[in-house]
């Protein structure tokens, strides 16, 4: 990855690339770093509107003196009319077709239940949040990206789908399903020069994971790492970044777990 960006410090010059729940967490990190390879930026949220102004203030501040380089959108991915929005807003924003979508939006129940205790408004929210809006990102990616070379559609999902631990009866299928929809995806891209791969970060220290979680269990996620430590967001945002150059051409429908040999 180092000599991809060393030989062309912006890989993604003028590219335009859509981030999903990029207000906070692993997107935050990730729109930052696309930004950095030269990417043009759409920051997604939901709710947090005063945090995604944040990102693209500090993205727009590393080129002064241009147009600016990120807007903020705010959009639910499980609402189909509001997915649409999004890729609207993202092509009006920057008079461009667009190149890159990273769905990283996805919500984890911080009560961690048995199957046998989730209830059926958790499970379905789940579902629909990371099942239903990365179907619909990259169904919506899938008809618009850029055709040719360049078109990259990255999903987020998570290692917790080969870990297959106690408490995530609903998150870990939840994923699964966007990693086997994603193999599909890239056969039925044949032709057009878009890739679609996975990332699939493990524990990573963000609100989301901490949310629920005793010290006791942080701990045991921290000890059960080779490298001894929680994973960081810019542990994950330079994988995603090489995904999203040409240099990635020749992976396509795989799922990268990024989690340091954890699983």
């Amino acid at each position: 990855m180092a000599s991809t960006t060393s030989a062309n410090p912006l890989p993604l010059k003028d590219r335009v690339a859509i981030v999903t729940g990029s207000s906070r967490g692993i997107g935050r990190v990730i729109a930052i770093h696309l930004a950095e390879l030269g990417a043009k930026l759409v920051i997604n949220y939901t709710s947090s509107s005063d945090q995604a102004d944040l990102v693209a203030t500090q993205i727009n501040s590393l080129y002064p003196g241009d147009a600016p380089r990120a807007v903020t959108v705010k959009a639910d991915v499980s609402d189909p009319s509001q997915v649409k929005f999004l890729f609207d807003s993202a092509e009006q924003a920057f008079g461009s077709t667009i190149h890159i979508l990273v769905n990283s939006a996805g919500v984890l129940d911080s009560k961690y239940p048995k199957i046998a205790d989730t209830s059926l408004e958790d499970f379905d929210r789940t579902f629909s949040v990371n099942t239903r809006g990365a179907f619909l990102c990259a169904k919506e990616a899938a008809n618009r990206l850029k055709r040719g070379g360049g078109g990259r559609i990255i999903l987020l999902t998570s290692s917790a789908v080969a870990a297959l631990r106690l408490g995530y009866g609903a998150y870990a299928p939840s994923k699964a399903a966007v990693e086997a929809m994603v193999k599909i995806l890239a056969k039925e891209l044949k032709g057009t020069g878009i890739t679609a791969n996975c990332v699939a970060p493990g524990p990573i220290a963000t609100e989301m994971f901490f949310a629920g979680r005793t010290e006791e269990m942080v701990q045991k996620h921290i000890d059960e790492s080779p490298h001894n430590r929680l994973g960081r967001s810019e542990d994950v945002a330079p994988v995603v970044g090489f995904l999203a150059t040409d240099a990635s051409e020749w992976i396509n429908g795989e799922t990268i777990r990024v989690n340091a040999g954890y699983v």
